[in-house]
């Protein structure tokens, strides 16, 4: 049974579940990221209508790297760079359900969730509405009522927690990270010229 402050998700099929761990508005940020990678990953997976609000946003909750736990479907996890960014796109090749965002690899310790793929009010409950929205000005319509976040200052609130990652030896107890080489489990790759071209981006 998981604890009263503890996040549990899942793919849309199921395979892939787990949980995000101590979760509160303290020990992370819910934000709606309206960029065009973002709903640019949904839309070459299929989801939109799973993810995606009505002004294009995805849900996010970022922590640290540790408080996410694989229980199962770990065989199912793949990974994706929509660009030549140090952004790496986590995804349940079962059913292309978008999953987690994070770096490259673990030298920098963090994890976004989906929180699509997690129970809405007890997200609500966890965490309350988001505290703003990143790059609002790329929204699918208009996002002139939304509040902003500027991207910098994300950065800054990230920045405290990934210390805490890295002085804990935190960041080596990432379920999506080897512990030895901080290297993903999943090998990454890259969108095909194909793929670019499908979504408009080539």
């Amino acid at each position: 049974m998981s604890a009263a402050d503890s996040l549990e998700f899942a793919c849309e099929c199921g395979s892939v579940a787990g949980v995000v761990e101590q979760v509160s508005p303290s020990e992370g940020d819910r934000v709606v990221c309206h960029c065009v990678d973002c709903r640019d990953l949904v839309r070459h997976l299929g989801q939109e209508d799973c993810v995606l609000d009505e002004l294009g946003g995805t849900d996010l909750y970022q922590s640290r790297c540790a408080r996410v736990k694989i229980h199962a479907g770990r065989e199912h996890l793949a990974s994706l760079h929509m660009t030549e960014g140090k952004t790496l796109r986590w995804y349940a090749a079962c059913c292309n359900s978008p999953m987690f965002n994070t770096y490259a690899n673990g030298k920098v310790p963090y994890v976004t969730t989906l929180l699509a793929n997690a129970d809405k009010a007890k997200a609500d409950d966890l965490l309350g509405p988001p505290i703003g929205h990143v790059f609002p000005e790329q929204a699918t319509g208009d996002g002139s009522a939304l509040t902003p976040m500027p991207f910098s200052r994300l950065m800054r609130r990230f920045f405290g927690r990934m210390l805490k990652d890295l002085f804990s030896g935190d960041r080596r107890r990432s379920a999506l990270f080897d512990a030895r080489t901080l290297e993903p489990i999943a090998p990454p790759r890259r969108l095909t010229e194909a793929e670019q071209t499908a979504l408009g981006r080539a």
